[in-house]
């Protein structure tokens, strides 16, 4: 039934590319290869729809546009939407290139609506369509350090493609592995690792897929390097060290990126300082003591969007909370959309930060958090980041431990790819409310501040 169900959604995946790349073939056949001065051929056209379609799907991908079994419909089509946006601003771009001026800009927008709602009607269809013609999965969660994931299922509507009969403690389980032989799903979540491995090859024996919530030493596992020594196979896990060529290329993308940026949102920036300086008279910026690689302090800087005496008060919370009345109305706007954060491409063109890494956090915060998990000084194997891993796939509400472990993947997969991937999917996390700021204030920590 596994490969039916992937067969299914593979199907359904290169329908939605075919439709969506349909709409830009066809606008690019009856008008734009007609608009150049010397109009393409064949290859030439057949080059220029191939482009379109690759980029389309890498950034379907990265805004998990094309996941119908695991995301509700809305959220699909936004991602959808968006990945569309982009592939098709990028190919205007590229026009732009072949044609030595801007190109008409209505066939194009004609085409993003029809785009649009190819992109909708297949989603609501294709949703209609899967779930009709599987039934969930029979579910068994096995809990141990952490208990709730069959509420979890239902809060984000898995509980279509999930259906749970079994829910028991991982000691419970080993009494008796074969109550798990009606499964064809197992959730295992914050299981040790003695009894997570006999759990998982059993599974794997009985062609059961398993679900593993990791914990953090799984995470530092998974970046370990394999090797043979001794004619054994041997895993290596060490500090994150980056290799050189990877940091070079890295810090120049952060130079080079930061200067772009700095240069295409000045007007932003400007409009910004004199709305906080109009508003109450205060200075424009907030400078803080941070965290950086390796525990180095430095002085981060953000737009101020709290009241200038927001900290005076020795009483009140070290760092902003959700619905916190020192926030300024300014404050407020530049904070949804994250505006107050890019003064801190001064801090990346000085080498403090990174364009993607783990937030940084204040000196006292990170003294504060080690008391209760001593691991999180491991998030300062590499620079702090602008943006990263845990602010594009967490929420406001994940636990300190949740988003240390998302940091932590990402420290064991470094790669320009993965930059690349958490930059465009941070696109998607400003329209998102639920999306991430920092730490929750009633779960150890405190966010960002102002």
């Amino acid at each position: 039934m596994n490969w039916k169900r992937d067969l299914g959604l593979r199907s359904l995946k290169l329908l939605n590319i075919l439709l969506v790349t349909g709409c830009f073939a066809a606008v690019w056949y009856l008008y734009y290869n007609g608009e150049m001065g010397e109009p393409f051929f064949r290859l030439g056209n057949y080059a220029i729809i191939a482009v379109f379609a690759a980029l389309y799907t890498a950034l379907g991908r990265t805004y998990d546009a094309f996941l119908i079994s695991y995301s509700r419909p809305p959220r699909i089509i936004f991602s959808q939407w968006l990945a569309v946006l982009l592939a098709d601003a990028v190919m205007l771009l590229i026009m732009g290139l072949l044609f030595r001026r801007l190109p008409t800009l209505w066939p194009g927008l004609i085409t993003l609506a029809a785009q649009f709602c190819l992109s909708a009607l297949w989603t609501w269809a294709a949703t209609a369509w899967y779930f009709r013609a599987f039934e969930p999965l029979d579910t068994a969660v096995i809990y141990d350090a952490r208990e709730g994931m069959e509420t979890l299922i239902e809060k984000y509507g898995f509980s279509r493609k999930y259906r749970v009969i079994v829910n028991l403690s991982a000691a419970e389980c080993l009494a008796d592995l074969s109550r798990l032989d009606a499964c064809k799903t197992v959730f295992l979540s914050g299981v040790h690792s003695h009894d997570r491995n006999l759990i998982l090859k059993y599974c794997v024996e009985k062609d059961i897929q398993v679900m593993v919530v990791p914990r953090i030493g799984d995470v530092i596992m998974s970046g370990a390097h394999p090797m043979h020594m001794f004619h054994l196979p041997i895993l290596r896990a060490e500090r994150r060290h980056l290799l050189p060529e990877y940091a070079v290329a890295k810090r120049f993308f952060d130079i080079v990126l930061s200067c772009l940026l700095l240069l295409l949102l000045s007007p932003v920036m400007l409009l910004t300082a004199a709305a906080i300086r109009l508003s109450d008279g205060g200075p424009v910026f907030f400078r803080q003591i941070r965290l950086t690689k390796d525990g180095r302090q430095f002085r981060i800087i953000k737009f101020r969007s709290m009241r200038p005496d927001a900290e005076d008060d020795e009483t009140a919370p070290r760092s902003a909370c959700r619905d916190d009345p020192r926030i300024t109305p300014v404050g407020r706007f530049i904070r949804r959309w994250r505006i107050d954060e890019l003064p801190q491409l001064f801090n990346i063109l000085r080498g403090d930060m990174s364009m993607v890494g783990p937030r940084p956090e204040r000196l006292e915060n990170v003294i504060r958090y080690e008391r209760e998990l001593p691991e999180f000084r491991l998030r300062l194997q590499v620079k702090a980041g602008l943006t990263g891993y845990a602010q594009v796939y967490g929420k406001y509400n994940s636990t300190p431990y949740d988003k240390l472990m998302m940091d932590l993947m990402y420290i064991a997969h470094p790669s320009l790819v993965m930059d690349l991937s958490i930059l465009l999917a941070t696109l998607k996390t400003l329209f998102e409310k639920e999306s991430t700021e920092g730490f929750d204030q009633n779960q150890m920590t405190g966010g960002d501040g102002q």
